[in-house]
């Protein structure tokens, strides 16, 4: 079948193709190296023109696997880049283990040479880890937040979609390639090009940097009542430092009695026990994703001592800390 003809769209900025060097971690995560590369390429069609090239690179320069399972041939190794490209990190499962020695020592190079530089998904680990993110802000995908802002006190950590900041870039993960490509577009060629690139992908809701990667807590619950995600939006700022059902209570006008049956009526659970969830979930993301000890990953997550910590971590995933850390080992392993 013939491609359609389309009318082009007339552009901004000159002629010369800005150049991009895609890096594939092992594991790296498909959707967001695919949302990019589409980007780029619906840019030239639409434009008429050849605005922007890429090349696919990685540690080995023969094939790299995404968390799929599918392998891609790869252009070459991890190697000298010109100053005019702009190297994109793509991530994904295990990052840390992705995120070699001889990868941070290139990233390193590259980046005193004065190369523009930035993360997709989880690859802003690997950025931080280089010490490139430190004394800027940036984002990572939700999930790994917890474990992020653990090991890197210097970077400003925030929920955005995307980061740009200065010479670098990250982005949440997903569909957030998306969003940060076509403010390049926009940036390079002018909102008329990134508006149809976004038409073309059926993306009817441009994010911009300001919008956070989660969905608001009470579309997140499936419940909009005001008081009820004001008291979760202060749990969930607060697990090192649990706050008192009677504080949380206080806080939004109602009393303890109150406040329990809200949360009984919505959530069919009493305020401590949605509380004590939150705090597990961001203890199993701190053991999975780090090398805290379990002593530490209790005191992160609010609890006094670790037998306390072990006793609930049991109750609510039926293993203890330290086994499902071995677990969790013994299936990267494999």
């Amino acid at each position: 079948m013939a491609d359609i003809n389309i009318q082009t769209i007339p552009v901004e900025g000159d002629g010369k193709p800005r150049r991009f060097v895609f890096v594939l971690l092992d594991q790296f995560t498909l959707l967001c190296y695919a949302c990019a590369v589409e980007s780029l390429r619906i840019a030239n069609r639409m434009s008429g023109k050849t605005l922007y090239e890429w090349r696919v690179i990685g540690e080995g320069g023969d094939t790299a696997t995404c968390s799929a399972g599918t392998s891609f041939q790869l252009d070459g190794d991890l190697e000298e880049i010109t100053r005019d490209e702009v190297v994109v990190l793509c991530g994904g499962i295990d990052v840390a283990s992705a995120t070699t020695k001889r990868l941070l020592n290139w990233v390193r190079r590259e980046a005193r040479r004065g190369v523009k530089m930035g993360g997709l998904c989880t690859a802003g680990y690997s950025l931080a880890k280089a010490g490139l993110l430190d004394g800027k802000r940036a984002t990572i995908h939700w999930e790994n937040q917890d474990s992020f802002m653990e090991e890197f006190e210097d970077v400003t950590l925030t929920k955005s979609v995307f980061v740009v900041d200065g010479n670098t870039f990250t982005t949440a993960g997903g569909t957030a390639s998306i969003d940060l490509m076509l403010k390049f577009i926009a940036d390079d060629h002018g909102e008329a090009l990134a508006g149809a690139v976004a038409d073309q992908l059926i993306y009817t809701t441009i994010r911009t940097d300001q919008d956070t990667q989660r969905l608001s807590v009470p579309t997140r619950i499936g419940v909009r009542h005001p008081k009820l995600s004001a008291v979760i939006q202060m749990m969930e700022s607060n697990i090192e430092e649990p706050i008192s059902p009677s504080i949380l209570a206080r806080e939004v006008g109602m009393s303890t009695r109150q406040l329990e049956r809200l949360f009984r009526r919505y959530l069919n659970r009493s305020p401590k026990r949605y509380y004590m969830e939150l705090r597990l979930q961001k203890a199993r993301n701190l053991l999975m994703q780090t090398d805290m000890s379990v002593i530490n990953v209790a005191l992160a997550c609010g609890f006094a001592s670790p037998s306390h910590f072990s006793k609930c971590y049991r109750a609510q995933y039926n293993t203890t800390p330290y086994r499902e850390r071995g677990a969790h080992a013994t299936r990267l392993s494999i």
